[in-house]
């Protein structure tokens, strides 16, 4: 009897133990990588300009993917694998919920993005979280630009001849028969048709008489990395129905989506954030025309059809700089795009 009752004692004493031993602590070390992760993204934020860049932003993302799967592991050592699935479904669905609130409050799709790209210099850099209002036509008055009339017709005829309205502004040097964005000494400014197949031939302003919009070339004086100064071709203006606009930096900058037949679409840009240049009122159905601060066109220059009303996100009411690096990281944005590594002096 006392035998038994010993054996039970040390049974129970034996489970006892176990449990202690399964409850103790992991001892994975994870600390460091999260040390590891935070001095790639920096030095990939501030190598931006250097070909390096790319492998830090790799070695963020593989820092980043051991420190995911690494608390995991812990997670399930310490709690079991049926407790870390709960806290792991319990978070997502926080998320979700606090997503749809936002959503809810700011009024669109896509309340927070990122500036995926240099084109927004100065105003906003690549990496910066942005947050976004939503916008529709009862609320249009809350963005600021000048907003035009245009009859159906006439904003259908610009639909139709969009190759027309592929006009840039560029330099060109008429002896040695070239053309470039930057000023070089004996060039000059002038339009230019892109059209699919053929070469960028120059044009004179008569043939922009049959369009709705007209553009107005200069020089604009951009400032590279290395601190040098020199002048490109830019559009300084547009006249449309007669009505002249310049550029105005206080106008409201949006979020719009893409489509297939725009150039934009077919590089991969899928959102656009750009300042507004102006609203075309079509009979109460707006589009609207962009342009990025630091681009030397707006964006119908380059084969961009106007958004609509439809394809805008909304109105950028905050950014936040460099906080949406960790989202470039994730979708692999690794290679820092063209146009970084110089910035626009003056803006229109």
């Amino acid at each position: 009897m006392h035998k038994n009752e010993s054996k039970s004692g040390k049974n129970r004493g034996n489970a006892t133990n176990t449990k202690q031993a399964s409850a103790k602590p992991s001892k994975l070390i994870i600390w460091p990588f999260y040390i590891l992760f935070l001095v790639f993204v920096v030095l990939y934020v501030l190598t931006q300009s250097n070909y390096f860049s790319v492998y830090f932003g790799a070695a963020a993302l593989i820092s980043l993917i051991i420190i995911i799967v690494a608390e995991f592991v812990k997670s399930k050592n310490e709690s079991g694998m049926k407790s870390t699935f709960a806290e792991i479904a319990i978070a997502i669905v926080a998320v979700f919920i606090l997503w749809f609130i936002i959503r809810s409050i700011l009024a669109t799709a896509t309340p927070i993005d990122v500036v995926p790209s240099c084109s927004m210099l100065p105003t906003l850099h690549r990496g910066d979280m942005i947050v976004i209002q939503g916008i529709n036509s009862k609320n249009i008055n809350l963005l600021k630009a000048p907003v035009i009339n245009i009859t159906k017709s006439d904003f259908q005829n610009m639909q139709k001849n969009m190759g027309s309205e592929s006009l840039e502004c560029l330099a060109y040097n008429a002896t040695e028969g070239r053309i470039s964005q930057t000023v070089y000494p004996g060039y000059s400014v002038g339009l230019f048709l892109f059209k699919p197949g053929t070469e960028p031939r120059i044009v004179s302003n008569d043939f922009q008489n049959g369009n709705m919009i007209k553009y107005y070339c200069g020089e604009n004086p951009v400032k590279l990395q290395n601190g040098s100064i020199i002048n490109e071709a830019y559009t300084t203006g547009i006249s449309i129905n007669g009505v002249r606009i310049n550029g105005d930096i206080n106008n409201s900058i949006i979020v719009y989506q893409t489509i297939p037949q725009d150039y934009f679409y077919s590089i991969g840009d899928a959102y656009i954030v750009h300042r507004l240049y102006a609203i075309l009122n079509v009979t109460g159905n707006y589009y609207f025309l962009t342009k990025g601060d630091n681009n030397p066109g707006l964006d119908i220059q380059y084969g961009n059809y106007p958004a609509n009303m439809s394809y805008i996100a909304g109105k950028v009411i905050l950014d936040i700089p460099y906080l949406g690096y960790i989202r470039l990281l994730m979708s692999g944005q690794l290679e820092q795009p063209q146009g970084c590594n110089s910035t626009v002096i003056q803006q229109t």
